[in-house]
């Protein structure tokens, strides 16, 4: 009798864990980056080497695939780059659960905040606003885009080039955390977050042409 009780709770214990590997790898996020992959350089050549750095940092967490600029959410890769791809996925995991997201690209650019975006920032923005839905998606422009936007003290309020030289890396993911929401504080961190200071300083290491420290 024992021996029939041990085995049976035995069977619901090792039932209960293969459920719960089932439930973990049922419900994982689909844009979980490759903890492995080095932030790629950028396409655009010049501009501020600490807001480059910041850059590839934001990807890091956002998009870090060795093809970051053609990520889709889920995992999927575009090909037309003639203007954002505007795919609306399903959300499996996280604190959207149920919704769909237009995120593409190596910044994760939904679909209203790329044209709101490049309007601003775009080389294009001189096109008429009707035509905006045009604007290139090309790597360099996904580049050039949050290259301005980041360069703006206007949009953030405080000039993030200036905190990045004093230091000031940790405050500078939080401000941008509303935004990039797998940054510091953001809703939905992943295994990269708690990395990015460090990411940030090797990479603000190869943007200034020195040696990496790590």
């Amino acid at each position: 009798m024992f021996g029939q009780l041990f085995l049976s709770c035995c069977f619901v214990a090792i039932t209960g864990l293969a459920l719960q590997e089932l439930y973990d790898s049922q419900w994982r996020s689909p844009i979980e980056p490759h903890s492995s992959v080095t932030p790629a350089p950028l396409v655009m050549k010049g501009g501020d080497p600490y807001i480059r750095a910041l850059m590839r940092t934001i990807s890091a967490s956002e998009s870090n695939d060795p093809r970051p600029y053609s990520l889709l959410y889920g995992g999927e890769h575009i090909s037309d780059f003639s203007q954002h791809p505007d795919v609306c996925i399903p959300i499996v995991s996280g604190p959207n659960w149920g919704d769909c997201t237009t995120a593409a690209g190596r910044y994760q650019f939904l679909t209203t905040t790329w044209f709101d975006k490049a309007a601003q920032y775009h080389p294009e923005s001189s096109t008429p606003a009707f035509w905006r839905g045009s604007y290139s998606f090309a790597p360099e422009h996904q580049d050039e885009v949050v290259y301005a936007w980041l360069s703006d003290p206007q949009a953030w309020g405080v000039d993030l080039a200036q905190l990045l030289q004093q230091g000031q890396v940790i405050e500078v993911l939080q401000i941008l955390s509303p935004v990039w929401t797998s940054l510091s504080y953001g809703i939905e961190p992943n295994v990269m977050t708690d990395q990015l200071p460090q990411i940030y300083e090797q990479m603000l290491q190869e943007e200034l042409g020195k040696p990496s420290l790590f």
